[in-house]
């Protein structure tokens, strides 16, 4: 046996890199932008079949994203499009871009979110609009994410966001459309599971893909949770176990990883998944999470790890 793995382990509880492991077998990844060489470098990273979201851009042209879910397709990759609803002028013209999405990359599951558009561009002002206006389902789409917020919504009172989440899980259900909730990313894991616990009292029981923050610079790191309204600060990152490895490298979701996998073997958060946040770039995100899959990790003292070289 090889040094490395002697040591490995020697280092790790089996059950522990194993629950890991298990956490982390299907998961899924979102990405910005992605241009032919990113897919590339995907395809070689990622697994087969591996669901890679693709952000909706306001101002951005669509054909950007139909183009990224072609390529990935071909990758052999899921391309899984977010589609925001304030963000279309009619609803013949998003009928186009589910239809070209369908035959052109074969999309069958899409993210539904309302979108950053404070005002609707056209006849949809909510997810749940666009979920009961059978254009979805007209297209080949079978399955929708619905967005979740472990940490909150800087503009939504938590009130407010459950029974939008009950009431879009209901509508899609009642069109015939299979339902998985994404949530936004978070910082920390007993927040995300008290969550999870309470979407699953609210009768919620479809599979969630929890999101979190791939490997990335802490700055980077900061910037797009004050872009996206989540609670966090240099201090919060800091204290959170294994989040921050020190100031000035790399960030990881480690310290966050291993408390959920530990929650989720005991069935208690029902069926969930990561999904990954590839600030840091998406070919270093697939392949940091494929080697801590594949329990080249070594566990820390706290509750985190640290992924090693191959």
């Amino acid at each position: 046996m090889p040094a490395t793995a002697l040591k490995l382990a020697a280092d790790n509880p089996p059950n522990a890199t194993q629950r890991i492991a298990d956490f982390l077998e299907h998961f899924s990844m979102e990405a910005t932008r992605l241009a032919a060489s990113d897919i590339e470098a995907l395809k070689s990273a990622l697994p087969q079949g591996t669901k890679v979201f693709l952000t909706a851009i306001p101002g951005k042209p669509q054909d950007e994203q139909i183009e990224a879910a072609v390529r990935l397709r071909a990758a052999g990759l899921e391309p899984v499009p977010h589609v925001a609803a304030r963000s279309n002028e009619s609803r013949s013209a998003l009928d186009e871009v589910l239809a070209r999405m369908s035959k052109e990359a074969g999309v069958r599951r899409a993210l539904v979110i309302a979108g950053d558009c404070d005002r609707p561009k056209g006849p949809f002002a909510s997810a749940i609009e666009l979920i009961e206006s059978g254009l979805l389902q007209r297209n080949g789409i079978s399955e929708v994410g619905i967005a979740g917020y472990p940490e909150g919504h800087p503009r939504i009172a938590q009130d407010v966001l459950d029974r939008a989440l009950v009431a879009k899980s209901e509508a899609a259900e009642q069109t015939g459309l299979a339902v998985h909730v994404v949530t936004q990313f978070a910082f920390d894991a007993s927040t995300i599971t008290t969550w999870l616990m309470r979407l699953r009292d609210l009768g919620i029981e479809h599979p969630v893909r929890i999101g979190m923050a791939g490997p990335t610079s802490l700055s980077t790191l900061l910037r797009y949770a004050q872009r996206c309204g989540v609670r966090a600060s240099a201090q919060g990152l800091m204290r959170q176990a294994g989040l921050v490895k020190h100031l000035l490298g790399t960030s990881a979701p480690d310290g966050i990883i291993r408390p959920l996998a530990e929650t989720a073997a005991n069935g208690r958060l029902g069926r969930v998944a990561a999904h990954f946040f590839s600030f840091g770039g998406a070919a270093a995100t697939a392949r940091w999470v494929r080697a801590a899959a594949a329990g080249r990790i070594v566990l820390d003292r706290t509750d985190g790890f640290s992924v090693t070289p191959p």
